[in-house]
């Protein structure tokens, strides 16, 4: 029988949670809040609220062609790039615009057709961001979020190794006897209610790494390679008219009878010559994301040029398609989004409890300062933390064009961040853990 060294294993555990602690939190926080990030949007971004004209099922949705005509009046300088048909009945569709060489965000209510607005930012694009890459480009910031999908993994292993009978204390809190003993014990008690989604979201944090590393080809074999168009749109004056001509009523008919019961969601006009026009959507098919359905059209004659269907996925590429609404919790709408949201916060309290826990810690009676420092390791989490910061603030400023108050908003977020860190295990910690010293001398 193998012998488990439990003392090893706290140590690889707390090892991951002190060291990389502030890169920890910030890569689970940040996917927390981009559960919910659509409904910040509905929250803090008026012009992109819709409310259905019908009721339940019966809603009559407006002319895809007469929004698309009041992009183009609203904007004509815009050439659309992308267009989100978001799943949130209570939003508008996001139209991507590219305007004076900068993308922007252009909100067209489904049910009248209007367009009320535009935005240079959202809430979700920027916790997406910040979740995906930290803003760190050069694939740096990929991988540094992707490894703490190994991180999380090992980290949930080493505990549930080294805590004994874990699956007798789901309901286990002990109040009354201290704050040390309380902060273990809630973070036992998160710890075992989290197994089934800290399993999720590192095994499909895992599945990120291997797809964006290509390991064993399976980026090759997973993602749909579009057919080019046989004969390219030689004339540019015409490849530029296609954005004025398109006729997405149409198209979207011709990929519902590729597909049945097929709900189209997000539209990609063709970005060059030899580019086809791109839709994808919902079917019967479960949990699949959008892109698990493909039909990809001839963009003047809307000639079906490839096809793909959720029901009839390699094994491979239906694994890819159901890493995201897994990992975010949006295969089941606003419900698994909050339930998501909360185990979420569960998770990334974890980081902050083992943190207190690690740096008050009685051992045989006395209270004493033993715990795992970061040591060098806090200028890694801090130097990343600031590349992050400058990364995210030149694009902020480049690409986005932040306003001012946007980016006085996001700058007063990460104060709150530092200073609340810095409060509770720079200053307040050691204080408490130095009164209870000396009570116990």
């Amino acid at each position: 029988m193998i012998k488990v060294d439990r003392k090893k294993l706290f140590q690889i555990h707390s090892w991951i949670g002190i060291k990389l602690s502030v890169l920890f939190f910030i890569v689970c926080f940040s996917g927390t809040l981009a559960t919910l990030s659509h409904e910040m949007d509905w929250l803090f971004i008026p012009e992109i609220r819709a409310n259905p004209k019908g009721a339940n099922s019966q809603v009559e949705l407006a002319s895809r062609n007469q929004m698309a005509d009041n992009v183009h009046s609203a904007y004509p300088e815009g050439k659309i790039v992308y267009w989100q048909t978001l799943e949130e009945p209570y939003l508008c569709n996001i139209i991507h615009l590219m305007l004076d060489g900068h993308r922007r965000y252009v909100f067209a209510n489904p049910y009248t057709g209007e367009v009320q607005g535009m935005a240079h930012l959202t809430f979700q694009r920027f916790f997406r961001d910040l979740h995906y890459y930290l803003f760190i480009p050069f694939q740096f910031g990929h991988f540094t979020v992707l490894i703490f999908g190994f991180m999380l993994l090992v980290s949930l292993l080493t505990a549930l190794l080294f805590y004994k009978k874990w699956y007798r204390k789901l309901f286990e809190l002990k109040t009354g006897r201290g704050a040390i003993v309380f902060f273990r014990s809630l973070h036992r008690l998160v710890g075992v209610w989290s197994v089934p989604f800290t399993i999720l979201f590192s095994v499909t944090g895992i599945w990120y790494f291997v797809e964006r590393a290509n390991v064993g080809g399976v980026s090759d074999i997973a993602n749909t390679v579009a057919p080019p168009l046989v004969e390219p749109i030689a004339d540019s004056l015409a490849f530029v008219k296609i954005q004025r001509t398109i006729d997405y009523d149409q198209a979207v008919k011709v990929a519902q009878q590729e597909i049945e019961g097929l709900a189209v969601k997000d539209i990609l006009p063709p970005a060059n010559a030899t580019s086809a026009l791109y839709l994808t959507g919902k079917s019967s098919e479960p949990l699949v994301r959008n892109r698990a359905n493909r039909v990809y059209l001839h963009p003047i004659t809307l000639e079906v040029l490839k096809v793909q269907r959720a029901s009839a996925l390699p094994t491979v590429t239906w694994l890819n398609d159901i890493a995201d609404p897994l990992h975010f919790g949006n295969w089941g709408g606003l419900v698994t989004k909050i339930i998501w949201f909360l185990l979420g916060l569960g998770i990334s309290s974890l980081v902050l409890t083992g943190i207190w826990i690690s740096q008050k810690r009685k051992v045989k009676g006395a209270v004493r300062i033993r715990a795992q420092k970061m040591g060098p390791w806090k200028y890694v989490n801090w130097t990343v933390y600031g590349v992050m910061l400058g990364f995210m603030y030149t694009l902020l400023v480049t690409q986005y064009q932040a306003s001012f108050t946007v980016l006085l908003l996001i700058t007063i977020g990460w104060m709150i961040f530092i200073g609340t860190a810095w409060y509770i295990f720079e200053y307040r910690l050691p204080k408490v853990a130095k009164k209870e010293l000396l009570s116990h001398a």
